[in-house]
């Protein structure tokens, strides 16, 4: 049967055709990819909403959350549930287990809505209905602030959603929202004393706005052929209708008296106080429309087209109204994969001039070309399989390119070998390729196995980098196809070489020869030389710098500012505006985009919002060069500390991968009706520690503060008397602080609430007690001091956290700079563990440690068909069991250079870098196969086992060296790169020192397994 190197000599015009095709192919590829910065990954999150107004945090925890968590628990998908319980507020975050990517995330939203469905009839009446949120993980790439001064938010409204509709129409374009508008109300401000006198009630005033603009069904006539609609007209056209509606008052004069609402209080149109969110920009109020791209499509192109439209619709805006990117997705992907397509040209670059210097420029052509047509071919696959251009798809080719080359090294070196030994060009080409074919195959399904251990992993980080393993194992296969096929052609166009031309050994082989053979003399001495290097180097491994994931280059930071909790939103938003004024006078920094009350629209997958919370505030702020974001932050960290002291404030950079909001958290958890104040006084002796350490900041929990509340003791024997019931005294102090809602004004397609309070004189200067309170009986009202027995003013905890249904408090902190959080949390572990726990609870550490480890705990599923894979091939490649053993205990020792790389760059060792120390798995295998094969070949021609040790290693030093040098060299592009220097740095020190644990170490161990001798008699 003809094989691949057969067909593809004997036939040339068909192999050179297909390789033209295929380049082409792959050329017109390359530039239908799609381009994303980093690759995308399902957030398996969702959030269940349900409102409870009125009620206290732990009334909305027990009566509310309980049931819904209850009810998910049943769910066989959760895999943890995470509760807040507020004042008027339930908020129950549902996480999925790893296994349910997005094919099939809309079933389990759909049973999740069951569940809460089916919950809805045991909740508390005053409940509003639960609403279950799966878009939890869309990015809204695109951030559009629009800027009015001199505008209302009303008028800004208005043109908001003409921008919103002809955006959403944009080809491309998934979802658009807006974000910091402000909901319209009609507010009717009363006098409680102008009522009195008129011998009104406050239940007759609402009751009238109620029944006057309620839409109603009058009916129809019929009148010959036509069935006319009886529309009665009277509902409010304007704010002034109401003003002009009619009441009764009783008058000893007159039977009938009627006055206008206008004389009883004044009527004015507005917007819901207080406000839920507030939106500014540039210090100025604004609004924000967020826009989200199609998955799949190419963002770039659907950014120009976004653009297009928003200059556009801007040219139409009246003079006043400033639009102003916050954020622009196909921007900053556009500038990645340029950056990225930079360094890739770069590192092929660099592949090839050492190619061409080390092998000369013909053998440079052989080889290069090789490399060119598999990278072309990659790109035709990638198009095929969907993988778009991203951070960890050019990333894995750029790992891949040393590994591309050494199949074509290994058949091009085989080549000049056999014409030195007068073989014709035919069959050396046939016999170079064909003899290594299968030792070649399974070394490369070896380095793509490497990887395999990610690809398996079903967390956020194994969806986020399994592209890796995909992009690595389609170039890997291509590049052993095309050595099998191009290669040998090429060789016969471009290499001619006479029959025992064979080049002199050099100095350096010589040298390399003689102190193989000491090594091989003194092999004993060698091993445990490199086993005390091993252990130094795994004993000192402690010194590197431990993180997850690193910082992203975005030229953005947040500052993140805590007010004490319960905080008004306007105190909040006055704190973000002085904050604001610093920055603004900063002419290294671009625009300020300030989120209060909640934080900003996930714009970056990585970065989850911040929940709703009026006493939080964030500051996006983008500088305009990324060298000048360290010292600018740097600034503002000593400026907040100095200038905000009733604020906790937290300057944080983006993160590049999974993210986290805390990278510092140790838990408290205690059974699930544990005591609030035993959570209080554990997390407080955490944070205790935490003070103590130099190296920790930003020591809080996440229940904040405990708040005050005003507690009227209603009296059940005065009520009665009065005829004043609870309900009757919790309406009238809603209706005279905040206001009830009586009914709704229509105003086109917006309906606006009409909102009856107290004057706002009234509101700011009358005692409590001193409120009138109105009975269910007409006419008559009491002072609210008479109904009950004292107002008093306590604590209460208005953030109720729960963990898997047990209540849990979270101590919560960041490092200082400088210090990575597995460095602080070794400092205090040791007192954390001290801390005496009461009898059922529990502490657990969650925060970057936790990621680290579930992550690291996820590749080990994949790790057992990974080695399953690798021992297969290399038993089956020997036929033998030493020489897996042989490699096998070859690969400890690659962590020596490894750990002496890192320690002398300082680059951080993280979930990138172990990807790096995996791909090393793969490099040095191969290399091995091949040296291992070499000397089986020595000893068939005869000569002892230990001249053939000698003599493969001494033949294969150039070829592995060579390879060694294309990936070290090749990968230098990437250290620059912060998500990329601890895997380039461990690439670098692995493989360089791994090529020498090839060369001499791994002849060592041969010879120590097979029990060679120098002299064999």
């Amino acid at each position: 049967m003809m094989n691949l190197t057969e067909f593809s000599v004997r036939h040339q015009v068909i192999t050179w055709f297909s390789v033209a095709l295929l380049a082409i192919a792959g050329a017109l590829s390359f530039f239908k990819l799609g381009q994303l910065e980093d690759p995308v990954f399902t957030v398996k999150t969702a959030l269940v909403m349900t409102p409870y107004p009125g009620a206290s945090a732990e009334q909305v925890e027990l009566e509310v959350t309980d049931k819904i968590e209850n009810a998910i628990q049943e769910m066989p998908e959760l895999k943890s549930l995470h509760s807040r319980s507020t004042p008027g507020l339930s908020l129950v975050t549902v996480e999925i287990k790893g296994e349910y990517w997005s094919d099939r995330l809309p079933q389990v939203w759909d049973r999740l809505r069951r569940k809460v469905g089916d919950v809805q009839s045991a909740l508390p009446t005053g409940t509003v209905p639960s609403k279950v949120i799966d878009e939890f993980g869309d990015v809204y790439g695109m951030l559009v602030g629009v800027i009015g001064d001199g505008y209302s938010y009303r008028e800004m409204d208005e043109y908001i959603k003409k921008l919103k509709k002809e955006v959403s129409l944009v080809k491309g374009v998934a979802k658009v929202g807006v974000w910091g508008n402000q909901q319209p109300a009609v507010y009717l401000d009363v006098s409680e004393g102008k009522l009195s006198n008129l011998g009104l009630s406050s239940a007759e005033v609402t009751g009238l706005l109620k029944n006057q603009n309620l839409v109603v069904d009058a009916g129809h006539i019929e009148s010959g052929r036509f069935r006319l609609n009886i529309h009665p007209s009277g509902s409010f056209t304007s704010p002034q209708d109401i003003g002009d509606l009619l009441v009764h008052v009783k008058s000893r004069t007159k039977a009938n008296e009627f006055i206008r609402i206008s004389d009883i209080g004044t009527i004015r149109e507005g917007y819901i106080e207080p406000a839920e969110r507030i939106m500014r920009l540039n210090g100025r109020p604004a609004i924000v429309l967020s826009i989200a791209p199609l998955e799949g499509t190419n963002v770039v192109e659907v950014g120009k087209l976004v653009a297009e439209k928003i200059d556009q619709m801007a040219a139409e805006f009246p003079v006043g109204l400033e639009i102003e990117k916050i954020h622009w997705q196909p921007q900053v992907v556009d500038e990645s994969v340029h950056s990225f397509l930079v360094n890739f040209g770069q590192a092929v670059l660099i592949v090839l001039v050492v190619l061409a210097l080390a092998m000369g420029w013909k053998m440079g052509v052989v080889i290069g070309s090789a490399l060119v047509l598999t990278i072309l071919g990659t790109f035709f696959f990638l198009a095929i399989f969907g993988i778009d251009l991203h951070r960890m798809s050019l990333g894995a080719l750029i790992i891949a390119l040393g590994m591309m080359v050494d199949n074509a090294i290994v058949v091009a070196e085989g080549y000049v070998v056999k014409l030195q030994k007068g073989v014709s060009k035919t069959q050396a080409a046939l016999e170079s390729a064909q003899a290594p074919s299968m030792p070649l195959l399974g070394a490369t399904i070896i380095a793509i196995m490497a990887f395999y251990p990610i690809f398996a992993s079903e967390l956020d980080t194994g969806e986020y980098c399994r592209t890796l393993f995909i992009v690595v194992a389609i170039s890997l296969m291509v590049s052993w196809f095309v050595s099998l096929t191009l290669t040998p052609l090429q060789c016969m166009l471009f290499l001619d070489v006479q029959a025992n031309e064979k080049e002199q050994e050099g100095k350096l082989l010589s040298s390399f020869r003689s102190f193989l053979e000491l090594a091989l003399k003194r092999r004993l001495l060698a091993v445990s030389c490199l086993i005390l290097l091993l252990a130094v180097a795994l004993g000192t491994f402690g010194n590197v710098k431990q993180i997850f994931f690193p910082n992203s280059a975005m030229t953005k930071f947040m500052v993140d500012v805590w007010g004490p909790q319960g905080s008004r939103l306007q105190a909040t938003k006055a704190e973000i505006v002085k904050i604001e004024q610093y920055l603004l006078q900063d002419k290294r920094i671009k625009t300020v985009s300030s989120f209060v009350g909640e934080g900003a629209p996930r714009f970056y997958l990585p970065v989850s919002p911040e929940n709703p919370n009026s006493a939080f505030g964030q500051l996006i702020v983008n500088v305009h060069n990324y060298e000048d974001s360290e010292a600018v932050t740097r600034e503002l960290r000593d400026w907040l500390a100095d200038n905000m002291p009733d604020a906790m404030t937290r300057v944080r950079r983006y993160t590049v991968g999974p993210a986290i909001t805390w990278t510092f958290e140790a838990r408290f958890i205690g059974p699930a009706d544990a005591d609030p104040a035993v959570l209080r006084e554990l997390a407080e002796q955490g944070a205790a520690i935490l003070r103590d350490s130099s190296l920790a900041k930003h020591i809080s929990t996440d229940w904040r503060q405990q708040t005050l509340k005003v507690v009227p003791e209603y009296s059940q024997i005065k009520g009665r008397t009065s005829g004043i019931a609870r309900n009757d005294l919790a309406s009238t102090t809603k209706q005279f602080y905040d206001g009830n809602t009586v009914g709704t004004y229509r105003r086109a397609d917006t309906q606006l609430p009409i909102i009856v309070r107290e004057d706002i004189n009234n509101r700011h200067n009358k005692n409590l007690e001193l409120l009138q309170i109105e009975s269910s009986i007409p006419g008559s009202a009491v002072p609210l001091d008479q109904v009950v027995d004292g107002i008093r003013v306590e604590w209460e905890n208005s953030v109720i956290w729960r963990y898997n249904r047990h209540r849990a408090i979270t101590v919560q902190a960041s490092p200082i700079e400088g210090v990575t959080p597995a460095a602080l949390r070794q400092t205090v572990l040791e007192k954390f563990e001290q801390i005496k726990l009461p009898e059922g609870y529990r502490l657990h550490w969650f925060g970057e440690h936790k990621s680290t480890t579930d992550s690291n705990e996820d590749l080990k599923p994949g790790m057992l068909p990974m080695f399953g894979v690798i021992l297969l091939i290399l038993v089956g490649l020997f036929n033998a069991i030493r020489p897996m053993l042989i490699i096998m205990l070859l690969l400890p020792f690659v962590m020596i250079g490894v750990s002496a790389g890192l320690q002398l760059t300082g680059a951080a060792f993280g979930f990138v870098a172990i990807l790096g120390v995996m791909s090393l798995i793969g490099m040095i295998s191969k290399n091995a196969i091949v040296l291992i094969d070499q000397i089986n070949l020595e000893k068939e021609q005869g000569k002892t086992p230990h001249q053939a040790i000698i003599d493969a290693a001494v033949s294969r030093v150039r070829p592995v060296f060579l390879a060694a040098a294309t990936t070290v060299l090749g990968v230098i592009p990437l250290i620059p790169d912060l998500f990329w220097q601890g895997l380039a740095v461990s690439i670098m020190a692995g493989l360089s020192f791994g090529t020498i644990l090839t060369m001499v170490l791994l002849p060592v161990f041969y010879s120590l397994f097979y029990k060679t001798h120098s002299n064999p008699y």
